[in-house]
């Protein structure tokens, strides 16, 4: 028994002598360096590239947030995107706006704030352009609730002769500007 305990106690000496001479690593060093290369990776492999626009209309600054997705060839208006439900207006997470100032939406008040946007593309005339208040959701649509509606307006698209691979929203005249295939969805801010 003595011989055991006499190995035992040796085995844990070693151990503790190994384990003081090793280099101490800053555990801070090593999570943020972590999650870097985690954020790398999640980003090239996004087929869909979020997109961050800040920019200033009318003197209201907005910043938009959304997943960039391409055409690649696929039939997007009453196919990919139906008609007459509601589209997150992007890829991936749910679209968001952030709005400084109170401004108005096609001639609606909207206080200043984070709004996810949703549209409701129609075959023919205006579409419709939701802001909600739920701005943070992970998965688009899916979780879109129609009772934290905060505003919902109408604009017309129309169709350009040149087609964008990729979905943009622009802040431009005559406040937001959404492009995808041949559409552009102008949304009036002031």
């Amino acid at each position: 028994m003595k011989k055991h305990n006499f190995i035992w106690i040796i085995a844990v000496a070693v151990m503790t002598i190994v384990s003081c001479s090793s280099k101490p690593t800053d555990s801070t060093e090593v999570v943020a360096t972590g999650e870097a290369e985690e954020t790398a990776v999640d980003s090239e492999e996004r087929p869909s590239p979020l997109e961050v626009k800040d920019g200033e209309f009318a003197g209201k600054k907005i910043n938009v947030h959304y997943g960039s997705p391409a055409v690649k060839g696929r039939v997007l208006w009453g196919d990919l995107v139906p008609y007459n439900v509601v589209w997150r207006t992007g890829a991936n997470e749910a679209s968001y706006v952030e709005i400084a100032q109170d401004v108005t939406v096609e001639g609606k008040a909207l206080p200043a704030g984070k709004y996810s946007i949703f549209t409701i593309p129609k075959e023919t005339g205006p579409w419709t352009i939701i802001f909600n208040s739920e701005w943070n959701l992970e998965h688009g649509h899916f979780q879109y609730d129609e009772k934290f509606d905060v505003l919902r307006v109408e604009s017309t698209p129309t169709w350009e002769a040149t087609a964008q691979e990729r979905l943009s929203i622009d802040i431009e005249s005559p406040g937001i500007v959404i492009r995808w295939e041949k559409l552009k969805l102008p949304i009036t801010i002031q």
